[in-house]
């Protein structure tokens, strides 16, 4: 992959005086958008016919992706005849976000037969003689570069006004340069997109790949020639002879101590168990809001001990991995005999168990919350407790091991190491793609023809 660097440059530049364009080739064009299209804030919101009206689909800014537009979920409403002229989408034209995330812009290239536009939205509609595609880049540097952030009208939400918008500076080379620059941008955009569908995908096949491993490890153990039997329970199916099965509120109770003067305020979260709340804002960046009074009213939580939360129906239940305290919804499960707590903190988490707690009862319907009437229903299987340790022990070291060498050569032996990686990598590359686009569109390098047939 060439560097920006390396690529070549113009011969001469000038100051723009705009903050987010800085310097530009000194032959570019500088003047507001409303001298190069057509700009219309879409219709107010009308959900009923007044009279001789036609339902018609619209888009939102919800429906408005960086670069691209997204009509899975398209909402209809009323239009007038002469509404139908003035709001209409035509293939080409730039559809640019209002409010929520200001500038955000796609090109409608007719992905239904027939559109409009609300008022969250503007339509843009390029001059003959502009490239669409080029401001299509160049709106998403503007917008990457916060320009459009900076200028919109914050009373309560922000909006990003017509006229606002109409007089934004944009750069405006020749017709031939904007169709130069837009044609790279197609080709490698095109080509950094599919590297990044190919490292998610391979994610998704490492994901895949260590949860079979960690499913195998869990419920069948690690001698692959030990006498097997039916558990008699469909979510488990064959586990080895010398395991116990038993009903859950036989191995787990619930503690119903309140909260301890001493004890720190606990989040329940997916991604880290249940951790101090302060820990959690370090880790994620994210504040959260701690409760001053009626500390007593919690409950406590010990070291090692799982907690139920309004979310196990989805990522399964939360090993507590400090004491501390927690809302009184949480409900609090405490081993009744000695466990590995590693052991069934996978084994708690495993989406087998996971679906079986979801078919416990109609919570996820009627938007009730896990309780431990329905942990109680799931059985769950009991391995020698040395056992357990070796288990855990042995996922421990497969989620651990791995080197960047072993990542390019084999799938199969990819863990938690090779997810960062290429995560690591795909971030690059949409940094990559951010940068050549802002490159590109405001003259920091030059684009050749040679290039765009390389």
């Amino acid at each position: 992959m060439v560097t920006i660097a390396e690529m070549p440059k113009y011969k001469a530049y000038k100051e723009s005086g705009v903050d987010w364009l800085g310097l530009i080739p000194e032959h570019w064009d500088l003047k507001p958008l409303k001298h190069g299209a057509n700009v219309v804030l879409g219709k107010m919101l009308c959900p009923s016919n007044k009279g001789g009206y036609f339902l018609r689909q619209y888009l939102k800014s919800k429906n408005i992706q960086w670069l691209k537009v997204d009509v899975s979920s398209v909402d209809e409403m009323w239009f007038s005849k002469e509404e139908l002229d003035l709001y209409k989408l035509e293939i080409g034209d730039l559809v640019l976000s209002e409010g929520g995330e200001v500038g955000k812009t796609c090109i409608w290239q007719g992905e239904l037969a027939e559109c409009y536009i609300q008022n969250s939205a503007h339509r843009v509609r390029m001059f003959e003689e502009n490239n669409n595609r080029f401001f299509l880049y160049q709106m998403y540097s503007c917008g990457n570069r916060g320009y459009f952030d900076a200028i919109v009208n914050r009373v309560s939400i922000a909006h990003l006004t017509r006229e606002k918008l109409v007089n934004v500076k944009f750069v405006f080379p020749s017709r031939q340069e904007q169709k130069l620059i837009a044609n790279y941008l197609n080709q490698k955009t095109a080509q950094i997109d599919e590297a990044i569908a190919t490292k998610q995908q391979q994610i998704s096949l490492l994901k895949e790949r260590k949860q079979i491993i960690v499913q195998q490890a869990v419920t069948q153990g690690l001698d692959p020639n030990v006498p097997m039997k039916d558990s008699g329970v469909d979510w488990i199916g064959m586990i080895p002879e010398h395991w116990e099965v038993r009903r859950s509120k036989f191995l787990f109770t619930q503690r119903k101590e309140k909260a301890w003067k001493e004890d720190v305020q606990l989040s329940a979260t997916q991604a880290y168990g249940v951790i101090p709340q302060e820990q959690y804002e370090e880790l994620t960046g994210k504040r959260v809001v701690k409760i001053l009074f009626h500390l007593d009213k919690r409950k406590h939580v010990e070291k090692d001990d799982f907690v139920i939360s309004m979310r196990s129906f989805q990522g399964g239940l939360e090993r507590a991995w400090s004491q501390g305290c927690i809302r009184s919804s949480y409900v609090v499960l405490k081993a009744s005999e000695k466990i590995d707590p590693s052991f069934y903190g996978y084994l708690l988490k495993l989406p087998s168990y996971i679906k079986a707690l979801q078919q416990t009862a109609s919570f996820i319907r009627d938007g009730q919350d896990l309780n431990f009437d329905n942990f109680s229903q799931v059985d769950l299987f009991i391995p020698p407790i040395e056992e357990q340790a070796m288990i855990a022990n042995y996922i421990d070291a497969f989620m651990k091991s791995s080197d960047e060498g072993s990542i390019l050569l084999e799938l199969a032996t990819k863990t938690e190491a090779a997810d960062k990686l290429l995560n690591a990598q795909i971030e690059k590359l949409k940094e990559y793609k951010t940068t050549l686009i802002n490159s590109a569109v405001t003259g920091k390098i030059k684009i050749t023809q040679e290039m765009v047939e390389q």
